[in-house]
């Protein structure tokens, strides 16, 4: 079944009633007895809250009176000022849009799913001769057969290498595969079987990947029988090499099931997603289980209001969860929930296949659900810990700084470079929640009139990109202003994004700091600057200088992570590619003797002459090649 979502009619009405109400009394009206999404919107048209009802018009008519709700709605009716409206042809459909413009839209008092990246999945593609075995994140647009989701990259890693040495498919890149003329070191390690230069027929490569694939669906029943009488017979005829490498592959097997945690014996692909509450907190663990094995598990944090029971928020959490996955055959949940017949429905459309929500109350499955449970409260319970302790050191920034309240965004920027090369910025946001890597931005420093190691002017530009689309947001109404903005950094780059700040107007809007290392570079002795006050130390004990290490420490791994990508991109891109007789063991020597490609085209021949295993006459071809460009 597609969804069909037909946009029925939109209202933005200025007349000045007295509630939210009186406003919501007006549209009863006009609405149909059907199915359908709809928005409830304040009076600077931010979404409040999206919902969807069996009919529109029953449903809305009961946001008509305050009493009779929960204090949550009863906010939502008081401050909408207007409502938006689309229809649906059934109830389940109504429920996947509703998922879909929460998750967009985010509206504050909706039900939230956050740190809702996609999984890992295992791919095997079947678009080439010699299949390849990879890790694949996000849209599907390889052909071949996917295999997951996996909780972790560890989790991927770690079943891909016993993967390849049981079933010895290839993982290299198709350009790698049509260039080779001998095996690579993969062959020789014996994680390989060496398709790429004929050490393999092609009709036992091609048994290799049915056998890897049936491995992945759950269909291995016979292989370890299989491999073992191919192991006896050849050990008979004294083929004892072959013996030895499906001995190998066999154990590599049986280490793959042995790293399973749990491995049910009646449960061959479900999702186990069990909710525990406490104190109107929720923590929704979540066990992926597939050909009979499991596959990781994660713990999220769903943001609701905490008079909502467990029910609901599990509902709202599985209806944005499968939002961008594809849902298995069971869904097996620990509570019960209000509109489960109708959520099913949806995954089952999602899927295109049929999906069932069971809530098991005895036997293997409840045993399962159980334990995905107690897993929910201990992750709960250090969350909870962890954020008490979190909103200590928040009061304590704010003590620190002078800052109106405990900040909810603080922002912290580091710079990244290697004598000007590939030089970029980095920003990291950290809150209440702790960091929130969604938000994290990278700015590659683009500006030619910079001199090399020019830190000053990096961080102007840096700030001059971020804090002019800012102003934008302001003038929007999107802003997420910083509470508090760190540099890493002393006096001169405090200074300097003053004159950025000062230029922008928004001196008095944003409240920076600069944290610089002590004498020696020594942790602990951070001095603090601060606009128009003397540089400052804390207490080498003291909890808050430990928590603004922690953030000036994960915005300069984030910036030397950012700049590292950019510097292995233009190790594989780069002019040097279309000089001949440039392959990748010189290019690397000569961008690791210069630093970039601007360096190589700007060098003298004595100073080509000097790079490490270059000839002179090399030295000649690449000095001409650049020289006669120009």
């Amino acid at each position: 079944m597609t969804l069909v979502a037909v946009p029925f009619m939109l209202f933005f009405m200025n007349k000045d009633t007295k509630s939210g109400a009186d406003r919501i009394q007006q549209y009863v009206a006009d609405l149909p007895m059907a199915p359908g999404v709809y928005r409830m919107l304040d009076k600077d048209k931010n979404v409040l809250y999206v919902g969807k009802a069996k009919s529109l018009k029953k449903r809305v008519a009961a946001y008509t009176k305050l009493k009779g709700h929960p204090r949550r709605i009863q906010r939502v009716i008081s401050a909408t000022y207007t409502m938006e409206f689309i229809l649906t042809e059934t109830e389940s459909q109504a429920l996947l849009l509703e998922s879909n413009l929460i998750k967009r839209l985010k509206p504050r008092y909706n039900i939230l799913l956050r740190d809702d990246k996609s999984f890992l999945n295992i791919l095997i593609r079947t678009d080439h001769k010699a299949p390849q075995i990879l890790k694949h994140r996000g849209r599907r647009k390889h052909a071949g057969e996917y295999f997951g989701p996996f909780a972790s990259a560890a989790a991927v890693h770690r079943t891909l290498d016993t993967l390849q040495k049981a079933f010895l498919l290839r993982n290299c890149s198709d350009s790698m595969f049509e260039s080779r003329t001998r095996p690579c070191m993969q062959f020789q390690i014996k994680r390989c079987s060496g398709p790429c230069t004929g050490e393999i027929l092609p009709e036992d490569y091609a048994e290799l990947v049915v056998q890897a694939t049936n491995f992945l669906r759950g269909k291995s029943t016979g292989l370890n029988q299989q491999l073992n009488e191919q192991m006896q017979l050849a050990a008979q005829v004294h083929d004892y090499e072959k013996a030895g490498d499906l001995r190998d592959r066999i154990r590599a097997l049986a280490v793959i099931t042995a790293n399973q945690i749990v491995n049910p014996r009646h449960v061959a692909e479900a999702d186990i997603a069990a909710i525990e509450m406490i104190g109107g907190y929720s923590c929704v663990r979540v066990f992926f289980f597939r050909a009979g094995q499991n596959w990781g598990e994660r713990a999220f944090f769903p943001r609701h209001d905490k008079e909502q029971s467990p029910g609901d928020v599990l509902q709202a959490f599985l209806g944005q969860f499968y939002e961008n996955k594809t849902p298995p055959a069971l869904v097996l949940v620990n509570v019960d929930m209000p509109e489960s017949k109708i959520l099913a429905e949806a995954l089952s459309v999602r899927a295109g296949r049929n999906v069932r929500i069971v809530r098991p109350k005895q036997g293997e499955k409840a045993k399962l659900v159980e334990n995905a449970r107690l897993n929910a409260k201990n992750a709960l319970e250090r969350h909870l810990a962890a954020n008490a302790s979190r909103v200590k050191q928040l009061s304590g920034v704010q003590q620190v700084f002078g800052l109106h309240h405990p900040p909810l965004r603080i922002e912290v920027y580091d710079n990244s470079h290697v004598s000007g090369t590939h030089a970029v910025g980095g920003m990291i946001v950290a809150g209440p929640d702790g960091f929130e890597k969604s938000k994290y931005r990278k700015f590659n420093v683009r500006s030619k009139d910079l001199s090399p190691g020019d830190d000053f002017g990096m961080m102007k530009e840096v700030f001059k990109r971020r804090f002019s689309r800012l102003t934008k947001e302001i003038k929007a109404g999107t802003a997420q202003i910083p509470d508090l903005v760190l540099v890493d950094g002393g006096a001169g780059q405090l200074s300097a994004v003053l004159t950025v700040l000062e230029d922008l107007d928004l001196t008095d809007q944003i409240n920076v700091a600069a944290i610089a290392k002590g004498k020696d570079r020594d942790a602990g002795r951070e001095q603090f600057f601060l606009p128009g006050k003397q540089p400052f130390r804390l207490a080498h004990n003291d909890p808050v200088l430990y928590y603004l290490q922690q953030l000036r420490d994960e915005a300069h791994r984030y910036a030397i992570g950012v700049h590292r990508a950019r510097r292995s991109s233009a190790m594989v891109k780069s002019p040097l590619d279309n000089i001949p007789g440039i392959g990748p063991i010189r290019k690397r020597a000569i961008l690791a003797h210069f630093g970039s490609a601007k360096q190589v085209a700007g060098a003298s021949l004595a100073d080509l002459e000097q790079v490490r295993g270059l000839s002179k006459q090399m030295a000649r071809t690449i000095y001409d090649w650049f020289h006669e460009q120009v």
